[in-house]
């Protein structure tokens, strides 16, 4: 009991300095250099009303993000921070979902991870397991200190890589009431494993581990940190994901200057702490409500199906098939829609990795469905 009223006494006193430092949620002085014009993949809303904003992580990182609020918008409302994909920045995708979910009445942000975009951190470009879902957390934090935010409804939106950081935020706050992971990868399954575990051996992560202590020499002889490079120029004799990867991200359907994939991309040694995270372990602890929404044509889909087995228990099959096979037997005609407890599976039809970025050529993804998943588990 003592220790219940010493864990109660430590979290009043936290939240009485978050609220002195961020002055009942309002933006802190910032030096971080934001861009007030508007510089997005997608055009604005003239339903919303928009804004830049920062707040500090518990490592003491300065994140950037837009805020969109409807336009008209009373009382307290149910809020959302988004972010992802992995290696893109709130200008792009985040930033589309932010601004489609405050068109339907939540107060939304999407920042930009710690190290990238115009967030602050240095060394720039370095990705983490732990920061990044600090960085969930961070925005929690955030959201709960604006006057017109009920503390008790906030959800977070993870793409991509962050669609896997956003399950990982959500096991270890109660306070994500509702968790959509879309087109989602396993960041330290890809790292350890390779694309469907076909480098899952101790010799290949050893060599992985050789070539990144040899960089790590490299880049401390140099004073500085070389890049990995974003998404290839050439996309001859590539995958057909990374052609797509290029139709979004070098093209003026997605690129921004800023974007790590549309340039020079991460440092090379930012893969490090993935090798050796036991990344997604508890999600099976998950109490509220999640949505797993992925593309039936994604290489990617694995990750998602991978994720919902392990959460829920289920065992997936598409068309009498194991799920995480690719291609599937035959075309979806319908979205395969599978529920436990409070725990969605949504595949979209026809829909590739990159189509849930931004919608593709067919709108494909079901904003609807995601408004309604947030309202019914935001209450």
């Amino acid at each position: 009991m003592k220790r219940v009223k010493l864990a109660a006494m430590l979290v009043e006193l936290l939240l009485t300095a978050c609220n002195q430092n961020q002055q009942n949620g309002k933006s802190m002085t910032t030096t971080l250099q934001l861009t007030q014009e508007w510089d997005k993949t997608f055009p604005k809303s003239d339903k919303v009303d928009h804004k830049k904003v920062t707040f500090n992580n518990r490592f003491g990182i300065e994140l950037a993000a837009d805020m969109y609020v409807p336009k008209d918008a009373n009382g307290k409302l149910a809020a959302i921070a988004v972010s992802g994909p992995f290696g893109a920045v709130k200008e792009q995708s985040s930033g589309l979902y932010a601004q489609m979910m405050a068109e339907r009445g939540f107060l939304t942000i999407a920042f930009d991870p710690s190290y990238t975009g115009e967030s602050g951190g240095e060394p720039r470009y370095v990705s983490s397991p732990d920061i990044n879902t600090e960085d969930f957390m961070a925005a929690v934090d955030y959201l709960s200190m604006l006057e017109n935010v009920d503390p008790g409804r906030i959800g977070v939106i993870g793409i991509c890589g962050w669609g896997g950081i956003a399950l990982n935020a959500a096991a270890l706050d109660p306070r994500i009431k509702a968790t959509v992971a879309t087109t989602m990868y396993d960041m330290s399954r890809v790292s350890q494993n390779g694309y469907h575990d076909d480098g899952d051996s101790k010799e290949a992560r050893n060599e992985m581990r050789k070539a990144l202590a040899e960089q790590r020499l490299t880049d401390y002889r140099n004073g500085s940190y070389e890049r990995a490079g974003g998404v290839v120029e050439d996309t001859t004799n590539t995958p057909w994901f990374v052609q797509q990867y290029h139709a979004y991200y070098k093209t003026p359907r997605g690129y921004h200057k800023r974007s790590l994939n549309s340039n020079e991309g991460w440092n090379k040694t930012s893969i490090l702490p993935w090798l050796n995270a036991g990344f997604l372990k508890f999600t099976d602890e998950i109490d509220n409500a999640v949505m797993i929404l992925h593309g039936e044509k994604a290489h990617s889909r694995y990750f998602g199906i991978t994720a919902y087995e392990n959460m829920t228990g289920a065992k997936v099959e598409l068309q009498g098939q194991d799920a995480n096979l690719q291609p599937l037997n035959a075309p979806l005609a319908d979205p395969f829609i599978l529920n436990r407890g409070n725990k969605q599976l949504y595949i979209v039809p026809g829909a590739t990795h990159c189509d849930l970025y931004d919608g593709g050529d067919e709108n494909f993804i079901p904003f609807d469905k995601l408004e309604a998943f947030f309202k019914d588990n935001l209450k």
